[in-house]
């Protein structure tokens, strides 16, 4: 529920009373003695849902252009009026907690933080990210999440598109690109400063570290946490829900992998920059996307009727923009999804051939240990089996030669796997 406050010019007292009365409303008037032209200022409560039709009424009968009125949140109110008034626009609107449009707005002009913070926050998150992955700490990476500065951008640019604002859509597009870019070369600066200065082991390959190597190839699964992450945050916003923990989870879409493009272009890997920078990029056109239609879905519209058909216009192209963008990373992100399941399905059947052939009576004192089967990739993105590395375990009289033979001649004749093999042996003796 809102506490409006309204000031009345001159002239306009008996309009604005007499909406009031007639919308059911309690309020309270008392006279105005600054003598800047106002008579009075009136103060009523009012549901959430009920603030903006309220203001556009007060707007239509000019009060708008000649006062100025202060929406504030209220706890409490206790009035029969009330609860009558908070039935009939519970009938009206489909979402009782939906703000009003004005203060749809000024959340978004706050949400979108002042450049000096915003460049502290981003450099300090990104830094925080890049020492989480080089330390494969994911407590520290999500660390990180929590003081980026992330979503007020985002939710900039969906309002001010929905709303016809061109300045607040054009600022919060410039920070978004600007943050990113930001956070990509703050982490490379951090990432060559640790490298140079061995604070980590010398020659660490970042792909042994599993919080890096998890966002070197991006699925499309990586899809639906960014278009979550843009629907929690139009929903916070819009309902005037506190946006902190909705903005972590638009961070997680964006600080680490911003990081782990840092990483790769100090470390000197294409792969994973190329492969981080693409889902950097997906993460942010979903949330954009995702925000823009969840907004104009709940039916924000600019202030001017007439503006209407522009909006709706403009929010149509960037929409179909953003389809059309995130359909054509989409492939990669395919192509990826699809070399991991090939992967996986050639290291099931790799170990169905090490298994069949160890079932055969020559080896049956041999036992599989482990099975490691290395990859690599001619063409950056689809990766083949090079070399399968078996360890098994054989009793000390054991004998040991042929296996390395007979699996690779297996995995070639049954599934056609042109692999080098390798066989370590073990021996496991055993009492009695």
């Amino acid at each position: 529920m809102r506490l409006v406050q309204v000031t009345i010019p001159t002239g306009k007292r008996q309009t604005v009373l007499r909406l009031l009365d007639e919308e059911g409303i309690d309020y309270v008037v008392t006279d105005e003695t600054s003598g800047r032209g106002y008579t009075a200022v009136a103060y009523f409560p009012l549901p959430t849902s009920a603030v903006e039709p309220v203001l556009e009424q007060l707007r239509n009968v000019g009060l708008e252009r000649e006062a100025y009125t202060v929406v504030i949140s209220a706890e409490t109110v206790e009035s029969e009026r009330f609860e009558a008034l908070t039935e009939e626009y519970a009938g009206k609107e489909e979402n009782e907690e939906r703000i009003a449009r004005q203060e749809l707005e000024s959340r978004a002009e706050e949400l979108a933080a002042a450049l000096p913070t915003y460049i502290i926050m981003t450099v300090v998150s990104a830094v925080i990210a890049t020492a989480g992955l080089l330390l494969d700490s994911p407590a520290t990476v999500v660390g990180s999440m929590v003081i980026a500065p992330l979503i007020g951008p985002a939710m900039a640019a969906a309002v001010g598109s929905v709303i016809d604002d061109g300045e607040l859509f054009r600022r919060g597009v410039g920070l978004q690109l600007f943050g990113v870019v930001l956070a990509v070369a703050s982490a490379t600066v951090f990432a060559m400063f640790v490298k140079l200065t061995n604070l980590v082991p010398p020659g660490l390959d970042p792909l042994t570290l599993s919080e890096v190597a998890e966002r070197l190839s991006p699925s499309v699964l990586s899809l639906a946490v960014a278009i979550g992450a843009g629907i929690a945050g139009a929903v916070s916003l819009m309902t005037g829900v506190s946006s902190a923990l909705v903005g972590v989870m638009i961070a997680v879409a964006l600080i680490p992998p911003a990081a782990t493009v840092g990483i790769g272009i100090a470390y000197g890997n294409p792969a994973l920059a190329v492969g981080s920078g693409v889902l950097v990029a997906v993460n942010v056109l979903s949330i954009n996307l995702a925000a823009l239609v969840v907004l104009w879905y709940a039916g924000y519209r600019p202030e001017q009727f007439f503006r209407h058909d522009r909006a709706r216009m403009a929010t149509l192209k960037r929409v179909a923009v953003l389809v059309l963008a995130i359909a054509l990373l989409s492939v990669f992100l395919g192509g990826v999804t699809y070399d991991s399941y090939q992967i996986a399905q050639t290291e099931h059947e790799i170990r169905d051939g090490v298994a069949t052939e160890l079932e055969d009576p020559a080896y049956s004192n041999a036992e599989l240990i482990e099975l490691d089967v290395q990859t690599q990739t001619d063409d950056f993105l689809f990766h083949r089996p090079t070399e399968v590395i078996v360890t098994v375990g054989v009793p000390p009289d054991a004998p040991r030669r042929g296996l390395a033979t007979d699996i690779e001649r297996r995995l070639g004749t049954d599934h056609g796997i042109d692999a080098d093999v390798q066989v370590l042996y073990v021996e496991i003796e055993r009492a009695g």
